[in-house]
């Protein structure tokens, strides 16, 4: 992780990714430097805008943890209702509903692997 981070920092400084300069941000850092990761590093990012990435994968997890939890937060209410409607109804009825709870899981699976 520490070859990406130096490769951020060079772009940040708008210095040149390139061996010498990797290898001396390493070096500084106290990092034992692998020449052939090195390598391997500045020729996968030949081609590769980094300020562009970086704003695309900044943006990936915020819509996704939005989205997440909006999820999440649905079904912990929905649990909650439950608990709170069966709490005063006979053992009977918790069972039915449990069976209930198990259709909708097997429901849920099958979307899943379906």
């Amino acid at each position: 992780m520490e070859y990406v981070y130096a490769a951020l920092i060079l772009n940040e400084t708008d210095e040149e990714i390139n061996e010498d300069n990797l290898t001396g941000v390493l070096e500084a850092a106290g990092v034992d430097v692998e020449e052939s990761r090195v390598k391997a590093l500045v020729a996968a990012l030949e081609d590769v805008d980094i300020d562009e990435a970086v704003a695309e994968a900044a943006a990936v997890p915020a819509a996704g943890g939005a989205a997440g939890g909006a999820a999440a937060g649905g079904d912990e209410g929905g649990e909650e209702d439950e608990v709170e409607e069966t709490s005063d109804v006979p053992d009977t009825t918790d069972d039915d509903d449990d069976d209930e709870d198990d259709g909708a899981g097997g429901e849920g699976l099958g979307e899943l692997f379906g």
